[in-house]
């Protein structure tokens, strides 16, 4: 199965002791590119958690989030910032002295300045017990993000497949066109010749040759070959599923180029109206394609 790269994942655990909520979201990017928002007595299993998510995710810009809550204490502590109280209350002081003020310093007043009292994280570390939950949900989030990467994804493969059909009908359309057109050029030169030469012998070898060389300036069997080829490499890649999206990238570009020869040697406009629409369905196909992982 082909995945999106953009999903949304969530998990959580709480029990008596702990809560854990994870979350995943992600958008399209060239590569894996993973920013994870955690605790800091997380900090220490963060190669373990970013070896556990690249299981999950091939690419895609992804954010990652990670709570985590002690549930046995508060887990936090008051500090009491004694050098900041002291500037506080000498420029009090200093001012009393200024003004002639007299208004009587108590610790409730200095206590409400900013920065005096402030409420620290204990900072206790996770354990490896602990850890083991943690990456538990984590990999159930990592699950559900998949799943949700592999819906779209799935939306997406049979957009294209409908697409790749349309392309192959418009690639027919040109194949069936090109001997008519063929014909045409030459049976208005021949009558341009008989017009020019009236009741003189036409040189029909000479005719040959010209439709010759005109049918292999138009010629777009090489192009139409390769067209034929590559909407073959799309379905087939898109059947196989896993990380396609670069792939389909690089052959997506070639069909583009293939259409661009097409047009640039048309002289017709059907066959013109025809490589308009193939280049217009290639770039929807390129835009879906960006969000293959």
């Amino acid at each position: 199965m082909v995945r999106s790269m953009t999903g949304f994942g969530r998990s959580e655990m709480i029990d008596e002791t702990k809560k854990i909520i994870v979350e995943l979201k992600s958008v399209n990017h060239r590569y894996a590119d993973i920013s994870i928002k955690m605790p800091r007595k997380l900090n220490k299993y963060e190669a373990q958690i970013r070896k556990t998510l690249s299981e999950y995710i091939g690419r895609g810009k992804v954010d990652v989030y990670i709570t985590y809550e002690d549930l046995t204490d508060s887990g936090v502590v008051v500090r009491y910032n004694k050098d900041i109280a002291a500037e506080y209350i000498n420029y009090l002081n200093q001012m009393n002295e200024d003004f002639g003020l007299t208004e009587e310093l108590k610790p409730t007043v200095v206590g409400r300045f900013p920065d005096v009292f402030e409420l620290e994280d204990k900072g206790n570390d996770v354990d490896e017990e602990q850890y083991k939950c943690i990456d538990t949900v984590v990999r159930e989030a990592c699950e559900k993000f998949v799943e949700a990467r592999t819906v779209e994804g799935e939306n997406l493969k049979a957009d294209l497949l409908s697409k790749i059909d349309d392309i192959s009908i418009l690639v027919a359309r040109i194949e069936e066109a090109y001997p008519a057109i063929v014909a045409a050029y030459k049976e208005k030169l021949l009558t341009k010749v008989r017009e020019i030469l009236e009741e003189k012998e036409i040189d029909e070898s000479r005719i040959a040759a010209e439709v010759t060389i005109y049918a292999d300036k138009i010629c777009v069997d090489e192009e139409m070959v390769r067209l034929h080829s590559h909407i073959d490499g799309v379905r087939e890649m898109l059947s196989s599923g896993g990380e396609v999206g670069r792939k389909l990238d690089f052959i997506v570009q070639e069909m583009n180029r293939e259409a661009n020869t097409t047009l640039s040697k048309s002289q017709d406009a059907e066959i013109t109206n025809i490589g308009i629409e193939l280049k217009t369905l290639i770039e929807k196909i390129r835009e879906q394609i960006q969000n293959l992982e």
